[in-house]
């Protein structure tokens, strides 16, 4: 196993650690639209850096918003697309329906049966790192995230495009209002 690799927090820590065939992100209090930014940050690099395992710790997430589901759903998509797995860890009753609701099981595997991570999984949370960093909330690139990660939920079916077309458009309407009095 390796280091922990710092990257993240906000209100809520984000806890990473790189280790030998999985990566390992902890949620510590709520998943939300602050801390999201972090958690795509760390998995992004993760996976142009060639891993195939991103574990999601849920155990310590007391609730997710719809904006870091869609977080997580992008990087699964990403890992299936290169041949990955998106694996979820402890993420009790809550965050799984929450996850299910919105037909995110899919993309993911909620809770597997036998996961790379099995075995190491305490030793794993103690080499996590945490580290401040983020993006500030109102900032054109946050709401382009905040966007992406709606456009990304409202893809995988047609109940969610509907359930998120409002904010969807209200984000699109308000980048298309920025970039206009930017030129």
């Amino acid at each position: 196993m390796n280091n922990g690799i710092d990257l993240v927090v906000t209100e809520y820590p984000i806890r990473v650690g790189n280790f030998e065939g999985f990566s390992w992100i902890r949620c510590e209090g709520k998943g939300s639209f602050l801390n999201s930014p972090a958690v795509k940050e760390f998995g992004e690099t993760r996976i142009i850096e060639g891993e195939k395992c991103l574990v999601m710790d849920l155990e310590a997430c007391t609730g997710m918003d719809s904006t870091f589901m869609g977080t997580l759903a992008g990087l699964a998509s990403r890992l299936s697309d290169k041949k990955g797995i998106f694996q979820v860890a402890n993420a009790g009753e809550k965050n799984r329906n929450s996850l299910e609701d919105l037909g995110l099981d899919f993309l993911m595997e909620i809770e597997p049966e036998s996961p790379v991570w099995k075995g190491v999984e305490e030793k794993a949370k103690d080499f996590l790192q945490t580290k401040v960093a983020g993006m500030n909330s109102g900032t054109e690139l946050h709401t382009r995230h905040v966007l992406e990660a709606h456009e990304i939920l409202s893809d995988a079916n047609e109940g969610n495009r509907k359930k998120f077309s409002g904010v969807v458009k209200m984000l699109g309407n308000e980048l298309a209002e920025k970039s206009a009095k930017s030129h």
